[in-house]
C-alpha cells in the first residue's frame, strides 16, 4: 500500500512509454502535456510489455 497526501493529483499514463527513454524525456512528455512536472502531482508511465511503471513525482525538500 502506497499512501498519498490528501488532495494529490495522480496523472496516468494512457498508453505505452519507453521506460529506459530516461527521467529528462519523461519530464519532456509531462511538459508537452502542458502540466507542471514540479507541481506536486504524480505521473505514471507504463512500460511496453507492462510490467514496470516509472512514477515522477516531486521530493518535499
Amino acid at each position: 500500500m502506497i499512501a498519498f497526501p490528501v488532495g494529490v493529483k495522480v496523472w496516468i499514463a494512457g498508453g505505452i512509454t519507453d521506460v529506459p527513454c530516461g527521467m529528462n524525456s519523461l519530464l519532456l512528455k509531462v511538459r508537452g502535456l502542458r502540466r507542471d512536472p514540479h507541481g506536486g502531482a504524480l505521473f505514471c508511465f507504463r512500460s511496453r510489455k507492462g510490467d514496470l511503471i516509472e512514477v515522477l513525482c516531486r521530493r518535499e525538500p
